[in-house]
């Protein structure tokens, strides 16, 4: 299935100043965000503490629940609505960041006053975790060094597959794509929990493939090149010749992750989000940064 019509020829190497712009913008933005302005909103996963989900009658308010937790010292308790407008019952996620060595007590305490509060029947805990500090302090070094070791990973993994400056342009192209989407979770204050290191590691992995995909065709078009040639010219043609398949694949995923956000439930919501924000700025650094920094980086080479 052909979605643009062969031999279309698109001049992207024109336009590659423009994204560089572009591109800096967003990720100084994203940079600021994180280590000036707001930082990172982390789940218990990475600062420790105890997690319950809990349905209650419609009539009781994100107030009441302060107010009935009140009494327990954790009047600054995070609480979380996630229910849509209009049902008869509304579903809280509360959040307590600094967890105790009585870990399991605390989450046997707040329920038992919830219920004590509202009703016992009227309070129905869906879910209750509890991470300890030093086991999230463990979680969160792993899953960052993870996504260090997958950039090193890819970075070898190209290297040997092309040249340098194509896998240096592919792990720039991937490094974008990580700090637009942790950037644009600091700035709406989205939660980062191993949900979101698990995003950012598949959103890695789908940027790569589409990446690898438009170099393997760029050396393909530069074998049949006999004598000079400009490497302009062959980037630009060989990124329209995979541009129809790059949109089909980046279409189907971006299907299937909008409708994970909308159908998923909250356990997902946050990873769909990612992935959303991911295929976008995966797609468009295939295009826009992987390969004009790999030209930027042989632009002494006839």
């Amino acid at each position: 299935m052909e979605f643009i019509r062969p031999n279309i020829y698109f001049d992207f190497m024109k336009v590659r100043y423009y994204t560089y712009t572009a591109t800096l913008v967003l990720a100084v933005m994203g940079l600021v965000s994180i280590f000036f302005i707001r930082g990172f909103n982390y789940g218990i996963d990475f600062v420790g503490g105890t997690e319950i989900q809990l349905g209650v009658p419609a009539s009781v308010k994100t107030e009441d629940l302060r107010k009935a937790l009140t009494p327990l010292g954790l009047a600054d308790a995070r609480i979380q609505s996630v229910s849509n407008p209009g049902e008869t019952s509304t579903e809280y996620i509360i959040r307590v960041p600094v967890a105790n060595e009585a870990g399991k007590d605390q989450t046997m305490l707040i329920e038992n006053t919830l219920r004590s509060a509202f009703g016992k029947d009227k309070v129905d805990i869906r879910r209750a975790d509890m991470v300890g500090a030093a086991v999230s302090t463990d979680l969160k070094q792993k899953g960052f060094l993870s996504l260090l070791y997958a950039c090193i990973g890819i970075l070898i993994y190209l290297w040997f597959r092309f040249e340098f400056s194509y896998s240096t342009g592919a792990v720039i192209a991937l490094v974008h794509d990580a700090v637009i989407v942790a950037g644009i979770f600091s700035l709406l204050g989205k939660e980062v929990d191993l949900t979101f290191v698990a995003a950012i590691l598949t959103i890695i992995g789908y940027s790569v493939n589409d990446t690898v995909v438009v170099f393997d065709r760029i050396r393909e078009n530069i074998k049949k090149k006999e004598g000079s040639y400009d490497l302009f010219t062959v980037v630009n043609e060989s990124t329209s010749q995979t541009l129809s398949r790059t949109i089909l694949t980046s279409f189907t995923v971006f299907i299937v992750v909008v409708a994970l956000f909308f159908l998923g439930g909250n356990v997902i919501h946050n990873f769909a989000f990612a992935m959303i924000i991911g295929v976008v700025v995966g797609t468009y650094s295939s295009i826009f940064i992987a390969s004009p920094i790999m030209v930027l980086l042989n632009r002494d080479k006839k």
